[in-house]
């Protein structure tokens, strides 16, 4: 076991009293304060029988004493990637964090993603302030704005550099966290105390070692109410079938959730579980049976799923370097309808793709909450001088995570493990579609 995989860089010494000591508040934690990775019995049971200390995370949480001088500190939120519900909530949470809480009164905001720290950005900065940011969490979308790729590292570095800049809070999903990883590199590499951490985002719940995302649970419920509609619609003709695109690359998370939330799909499609069209056991041959025995189905498939069918295709990738993925909702319409057609069966194929509507919206209570701690953390964490981490959620739990320890992961539904085996139960569908 490699315990040394989670422990959390420092820029130096803490040394100055915690402004939060003066509130009276006493539930400080420190590097020692860890969070068992595999809190299974077995697990410890065995660390203890063979000596070793099992891998752990160091637990969020404001520290005894801090890194920098609140009075003499700059720092500067940038938000990147695509839209996803809470991103306004994180950022008044740290503005407000850092004003009210730690005493820091020189707070900016990064227009634009990475592309606003480059050299020839022409926007600059917004100072930030409780009052500008006061209502921002009602409303969707990035009170910033957001972008997808980034300029040089030594540019952006550079312009940390020339603005004065001491700590740079990172909200974003995996290409965001490889590019904090590299600047906190090359701050490390030019002996500069700027602080990088960051704050996951992903609407597709894929990034290792947090349990759940920000924004999730809000896109959960509003693709939920898409898949209310792609069931009704299925119902309200003959022969009718509701397919219900969803967000998912590489994870199934939503489509999973919303399968066993809405109670209606009958068939469930994610990236991690292959399937086929072909076949005597393969998707349409399901639909030839289902509709034999009723007269609607609901699809619903993550944006991910089906991709062997496009390998012939070089879609290029994205500025992000993510590789474009083809329209597998598209595809499944035109196939299904083809089928029956082929059959003398004329079906009503509604296609429901909401992603861009789900992406947009504002936070639910429930994740402003979350994206509120989260925030809070993340602004404990960056006062006391931790660097190149990420806040996780692990076990119920906010924990701290270094950047390097989720390279090249991804985090998928386990095929074998629960929640998916709750689908399965959920929608009746075989457990393999198609050879």
């Amino acid at each position: 076991m490699r315990e040394h995989r989670f422990a959390v860089p420092t820029l130096g010494p803490s040394e100055l009293t915690n402004p939060i000591s003066n509130t009276g508040h006493s539930r400080f934690v420190t590097a020692k304060d860890r969070l068992l990775s595999d809190p299974s019995l077995a697990l410890f049971e065995k660390a203890k029988k063979d000596g070793f200390t099992p891998e752990s995370f160091e637990i969020a949480g404001p520290s005894e004493k801090i890194y920098f001088s609140p009075a003499r500190t700059k720092a500067a939120i940038v938000t990147c990637g695509g839209l996803c519900p809470g991103i306004n909530a994180v950022i008044r949470a740290l503005v407000m964090q850092l004003w009210y809480r730690y005493g820091v009164k020189n707070i900016v905001g990064v227009r634009y993603g990475y592309q606003g720290l480059g050299n020839d950005s022409s926007d600059g900065f917004w100072e930030l302030d409780p009052t500008k940011v006061m209502n921002i969490h009602q409303t969707g979308g990035s009170f910033l704005g957001s972008s997808r790729g980034s300029p040089p590292v030594a540019e952006i570095v550079d312009t940390l550099q020339r603005t004065n800049i001491n700590i740079l809070f990172v909200i974003g999903g995996d290409g965001t966290m490889r590019g904090a990883s590299a600047l906190t590199e090359e701050v490390k590499r030019r002996h500069l105390s700027v602080a990088i951490v960051a704050i996951p985002k992903t609407i597709d719940n894929d990034i290792p070692f947090v349990r759940r995302s920000f924004g999730f649970e809000t896109a959960v419920a509003a693709a939920a109410h898409a898949a209310y509609c792609g069931h009704n619609e299925a119902k309200g003709a003959p022969l009718g079938i509701g397919l219900v695109k969803l967000m998912g690359r590489h994870s199934g998370y939503i489509a999973a959730n919303v399968a066993l939330a809405t109670g209606h799909a009958n068939y469930c499609l994610i990236p991690e579980v292959d399937f086929s069209l072909e076949g005597p056991t393969g998707l349409l041959a399901e639909l030839e049976k289902r509709m034999a025995v009723t007269d609607h189905t609901l699809i619903v498939v993550a944006e991910g799923a089906g991709q062997k069918y496009f390998q012939d295709q070089d879609l290029g990738t994205d500025p992000s370097g993510n590789p474009k993925l083809a329209d597998v909702g598209v595809f499944l319409k035109d196939e299904i309808k083809k089928h029956f057609h082929q059959l003398g069966q004329r079906v009503s194929v509604k296609y429901i793709d909401p992603s861009y509507m789900i992406r947009s919206l504002p936070a639910n209570p429930a994740d402003n909450l979350f994206c509120a701690n989260l925030a809070q953390n993340a602004v404990h964490a960056a006062m006391a001088g931790k660097t190149g981490i990420m806040v996780g959620y692990w076990h119920g739990r906010m924990t701290y995570v270094p950047l390097t320890a989720i390279k090249g992961q991804v985090q998928k539904i386990n095929p074998d493990g629960d929640l998916w085996f709750n689908v399965l139960e959920m929608t009746g569908q075989p457990a393999v579609i198609g050879g």
